[in-house]
């Protein structure tokens, strides 16, 4: 429970502020008002009132991440009501609002990191602080006005229309509006994700709103069909397909960049359940099936701890545990695969139907001769079923550690395998969060710095963890011994399920 002390500090620093705050130039003026939501307050006010008390939704669920859409309210605001009522129990200082351009193609993101946006409501101020660590993240991060206001005749509406919205449930907020660029560019929306999971790690009066329609102008059977392809990738979390489904045709987010983004920050941060609140098209204000607009109301959110007072990363370690059958077998995997492929040059086809080992997490597979270490590959973060990850890391640590030639088929009977099965990383604040022998370390300065070490490297080295921590960023990530003190240098956490060949 937050302290009387919180809710005095929040009253200090109220995102709802007086014109005479900031300066005419730095007030983002509305452009929507009497167009697409009432002009006057005190119908807005009573508008939005009345869609909330309509909305049916859960307001128990620990939601990080909303998509609502961003049509003029007539058509759209009684479905953007549903995620905005669910996330409303959470003490939120800061929304992070992503949204795509309608009118321009730009690269990379334009970030408003200053002053503040007005609606008939009253003005509602950016988080400065937080706006300019994140423009300062990417150099492909920047800041275009023009992006934010549109063209003469045509204003740009993602960004305006959510804000009456979090003015009136979240009224002490701060916020951080960013439209990201199109076309899209993958390594720019990794970016976002990247910066926004950095920045925001374990706060918990965070929320970002996505704000995106589905797709548009579509008779109306045929909106569903495509809408219903997307939201069903969007609700089993699987960025590849909801990427791969809107490159091929298959669906039709209006911004459907921007949620890639936002699913890749929910995931990191374990707002890995995604629930489609409610879902409309047009028709149902319009009655005009000829041609319609698809909108939906989504949110991703925490899973409920199973058992109070487990420790954060033991919260993330859904489903973790592996039978002795399914080690025995993802052993058996790890062992075929690195025969074959010293002895034939190519892996083995495998094929798997065990549920646990189709599930997708981070592994290494580690070898070693005569107990000497002979390679060490793996991925952190799941990028597939795990017993093909087990597969593709064999066949990396047995050919591709650059620290080691490859095995030779002579080596064979002398090596003996090991898989380490991985927890969803954790940001921790600081060294005092880890526990060694039982967490692995990631550490990272940006993109370019970034190391680990598995759990059992202290185990092995008997190193203290002052020691520990400096190797790993020395050793792997290119940084200065000492960088882990660093404040600008995220520290996050795993466990691993380590078994091998040799008892």
């Amino acid at each position: 429970m937050r302290s009387s002390l919180f809710f005095a500090g929040l009253c200090l620093v109220s995102g709802v502020l007086s014109m005479a705050a900031f300066a005419d130039d730095n007030i983002k003026q509305p452009s929507l008002a009497g167009a697409w939501y009432p002009a006057s307050a005190k119908a807005l006010s009573t508008s939005i009132d009345g869609y909330l008390k309509e909305a049916d939704s859960r307001t128990d669920r620990d939601v990080g991440v909303v998509i609502a859409p961003h049509a003029g309210y007539d058509f759209s605001a009684w479905v953007a009501a549903y995620g905005y009522k669910a996330a409303s129990k959470r003490m939120v200082r800061t929304v992070i609002l992503l949204a795509p351009t309608h009118h321009f193609s730009f690269k990379g993101a334009s970030v408003w990191a200053s002053g503040a946006f007005k609606t008939p409501l009253g003005v509602i101020a950016v988080d400065e602080d937080l706006a300019g660590r994140l423009l300062a993240k990417d150099k492909r991060f920047i800041f275009r006005k023009d992006v934010f206001e549109g063209v003469p005749g045509r204003a740009e509406n993602s960004i305006e229309t959510q804000l009456p919205f979090i003015q009136k449930v979240f009224p002490e907020a701060k916020i951080v509006p960013v439209i990201l660029g199109f076309p899209p560019e993958p390594d720019v929306l990794r970016g976002m994700a990247e910066a926004l999971v950095s920045l925001v790690g374990e706060r918990d009066d965070v929320l970002v709103v996505v704000s995106v329609d589905q797709s548009h102008f579509h008779v109306d059977t045929e909106a569903r069909m495509i809408d219903q392809a997307g939201l069903d990738a969007i609700k089993k979390m699987d960025v590849e397909a909801f990427w791969n489904g809107h490159v091929e045709g298959t669906m039709e987010v209006d911004g459907f960049h921007v949620v890639s983004t936002a699913m890749l920050y929910a995931d990191a941060l374990g707002y890995d359940r995604a629930d489609v609140l409610k879902y409309a098209t047009s028709v149902e204000k319009t009655k005009d099936t000829s041609s319609v607009v698809g909108y939906a109301s989504v949110v991703f959110y925490r899973p409920a701890p199973e058992t109070a007072g487990r420790s954060v990363v033991e919260k993330n370690k859904v489903d973790m545990v592996l039978s002795d059958v399914q080690k025995k077998r993802l052993l058996d995997i790890a062992r075929l695969t690195v025969n074959a492929v010293v002895r034939t040059g190519k892996a083995p086809d495998i094929q798997e139907t065990d549920a646990r080992l189709l599930q997708e997490e981070g592994a290494f597979v580690t070898l070693k001769e005569n107990g000497q270490l002979r390679g060490c590959i793996g991925h952190i973060f799941g990028e597939g079923p795990l017993y093909a990850t087990v597969r593709d890391m064999a066949v990396a640590a047995a050919t591709e550690d650059p620290r080691f030639s490859p095995v030779s088929k002579d080596e064979l009977d002398a090596i003996d395998i090991e898989v380490s099965v991985l927890s969803k990383p954790v940001k921790v604040s600081s060294a005092d969060g880890i526990v060694l022998g039982k967490h692995g370390v990631i550490v990272s300065k940006g993109r370019a710095n970034r190391g680990v070490f598995l759990p059992q490297v202290a185990t092995e080295t008997g190193w203290s963890k002052e020691k520990f921590l400096s190797e790993l960023c020395a050793q792997k990530a290119g940084l200065a011994p000492d960088a882990w003190k660093d404040p600008a240098v995220t520290l996050e956490v795993f466990t691993a399920d380590v078994f091998g060949e040799k008892k």
